[in-house]
């Protein structure tokens, strides 16, 4: 397989993926992003996934730090920002938001998952201006 056709921490993501589908199929939709949040962080304990909750994310204007910072729900692995959501449609902004913490973290893959579906949904994305 050449490089073009790796796939971004693979065996990362399928472990988190399945950590985030044993939360749904446990606790199904129509909770608060809130109670997700706790029951994946046992999830992710359980599973020895590593992971940070909560996590600030740093910006820049102009090379300058801000006062401002976003918050990451997860960073997995010290490297994949975990963002989720209990909504019945995924609105625009939120992959925007996604892209945004990539952004300013310079980390390459995030993913944002959303419990708030009879079928959990998720999207990985990539951080283009960070990856190869």
């Amino acid at each position: 397989m050449d490089a073009t056709n790796k796939i971004l921490y693979k065996e990362e993501s399928f472990a988190i993926i399945g950590a985030c589908m044993k939360v749904h199929r446990s606790l199904g939709a129509g909770f608060l992003e809130a109670v997700y949040e706790e029951a994946l962080e046992k999830e992710f304990q359980i599973q020895k996934i590593p992971f940070k909750r909560q996590v600030k994310l740093s910006l820049y204007y102009d090379k300058q730090l801000m006062k401002k910072q976003y918050r990451a729900d997860f960073v997995c692995y010290d490297s994949i920002i975990i963002e989720i959501k209990a909504v019945s449609q995924i609105p625009v902004t939120f992959y925007t938001q996604l892209t945004n913490y990539l952004k300013c973290t310079n980390l390459e893959l995030g993913m944002l998952i959303n419990f708030g579906t009879p079928s959990l949904t998720y999207k990985r994305m990539i951080n283009l201006k960070n990856s190869n």
